[in-house]
């Protein structure tokens, strides 16, 4: 069973809500209540492909991984924490299906991110990720991200990462 990585399609919307829907429903029973708990539906999903890169990771005809891509617009954000870029990228919502953990599909989504980002072309990735059991720090850093900020966000402890191209 060979993974590959493509651009999501409308027709992929079903499939990447039900997905996303269950890695909260995992995330919330293994970790609580927290922001990774809430509910995503096919409207939700739809806008989101409309408004930013979304790659789908698929073994055989199942989607078991979903990350999202979208220019980080440095006019309305403050993005003190991260290196200067002209263009950059941040990364969102990366979900691998709770059954397909520990198989790759996060590390070749993430891989998959850094060769969309050249190709934009992008000066870097960004992302924040919850310093809490549910975070995904420790992972990022081993797919070639370096911590380059923290702050709390609604209560939370937020951590911010970056790679370059």
């Amino acid at each position: 069973m060979s993974l590959r990585v493509s651009a999501a399609a409308d027709a992929d919307v079903r499939a990447i809500a039900a997905l996303r829907s269950a890695v909260a429903h995992d995330m919330t029973h293994k970790h609580g209540q927290g922001p990774w708990s809430a509910y995503v539906g096919r409207s939700t999903v739809l806008r989101q492909l409309r408004a930013t890169r979304m790659l789908v990771a698929r073994r055989d005809d199942e989607i078991v991984g979903t990350v999202r891509l979208m220019q980080a617009d440095q006019t309305l954000y403050d993005y003190r924490a991260f290196t200067p870029a002209t263009v950059a990228l941040y990364v969102i919502g990366l979900a691998v299906a709770p059954h397909a953990h520990g198989q790759g599909v996060g590390r070749e989504l993430m891989e998959s991110a850094k060769a969309a980002a050249r190709f934009w072309p992008a000066e870097a990735l960004w992302l924040d990720t919850y310093e809490s059991a549910a975070g995904a720090g420790r992972f990022y850093e081993k797919c070639g991200f370096r911590k380059v900020g923290a702050q709390r966000l609604n209560g939370s402890p937020l951590t911010y990462y970056e790679w370059r191209a």
